[in-house]
């Protein structure tokens, strides 16, 4: 099933006509939202309770049906469980969008690009110049190879299919209601908190995923490792810095600054030593760096789900 789920991510990535599991979570937070604004007047209760009632939901669904499929339709049991831990996974997807931004680099075509970097980032895009959109998307690569990637992998691991979907589920509230605004600073403060707590784990095995993966392309595996854990846990984003700060080690390259999000300016820690400047082929570098930390990963579950299989054991 791991590697059904993950053969068809690399081979599909997010394709447009799948009714993906996702948006449906996202039309369920937002009827979640709508509906429980005006039953509840304390926000921040209201967005505790979508936090349960999703996650809790969505969990217990999930075991239930594929406890039922695999007891009286095996095969209708392993395709579907397929189908929702390829949902979860965002490999090809991520090399796609990013390397849509190193296309319109390479042609010279700045608000090409700034458009494009607008595809997977929330800050604001209009006036980046090169190195700054090449930032921008080193940043999204590094922290969404936790987030679509190491995360999912890591729960199936621990705790099969449900397990992931349930964070995927908290990921997905995080983007949605998590984020510091006037609307959600209330509301989503359950979300976030719950999202952070999710990738504690994810976050630290990010580190050990990236330096094996420098490792293996013959790079900057100890600088990947020392970048991490020195300049990993600085600012306010305590688990994507680790990633960011790897992925900044790993090729040379210095990350952070002064991001803008909606005319306010937020200034994110230093991360790396700039050995090299940050030019769109660091873009490519960063690309074939997430694909190399993927397989990685993967094969780890693999690992993982065959020692907690015993019939497979003794086998």
């Amino acid at each position: 099933m791991l590697a059904v789920a993950y053969g068809a991510d690399l081979l599909l990535g997010d394709p447009r006509w799948f009714p993906h599991p996702v948006r449906g979570m996202g039309m369920m937070i937002e009827w979640g939202e709508r509906w429980l604004r005006r039953l509840i007047p304390w926000e921040r209760l209201g967005g505790l309770l979508l936090v349960v009632m999703l996650v809790g939901g969505l969990y217990a669904g999930t075991w239930w049906l594929l406890d039922a499929l695999h007891a009286h339709a095996a095969g209708w049991g392993f395709v579907v469980s397929a189908i929702l831990l390829f949902s979860c996974l965002s490999t090809r997807d991520l090399a796609l969008e990013s390397d849509h931004v190193l296309r319109a680099l390479k042609a010279h075509d700045l608000p090409l690009a700034r458009r494009r970097v607008a595809r997977i980032v929330g800050r604001d895009t209009q006036g980046l110049d090169e190195p700054e959109i090449v930032r921008a998307t080193l940043e999204t690569i590094a922290e969404s190879t936790m987030d679509g990637i190491l995360s999912p992998l890591f729960y199936v691991a621990v705790g099969g299919v449900p397990l992931a979907i349930a964070y995927k589920t908290i990921n997905t509230l995080d983007s949605m209601i998590g984020h510091r605004s006037a609307r959600y600073l209330k509301f989503g403060s359950a979300a976030a908190r719950v999202d952070t707590w999710a990738n504690w784990m994810p976050a630290r095995w990010s580190v050990v995923v990236f330096t094996l993966a420098a490792l293996v392309r013959g790079g900057r595996a100890r600088q990947t490792w020392r970048s991490a854990w020195r300049h990993g846990h600085m600012g306010t984003v305590p688990n994507a810095g680790l990633p960011e700060a790897a992925l900044a080690g790993a090729l040379g390259v210095r990350l952070g600054g002064i991001n803008w999000y909606d005319g306010v300016a937020v200034t994110m820690p230093r991360m790396g030593k700039p050995t090299r400047p940050l030019t769109p082929e660091r873009i490519r570098d960063a690309i074939r760096l997430m694909y190399t930390a993927s397989v990685i990963a993967w094969l780890t579950a693999l690992l993982v789900v065959w020692l907690r299989a015993p019939g497979c054991r003794a086998g």
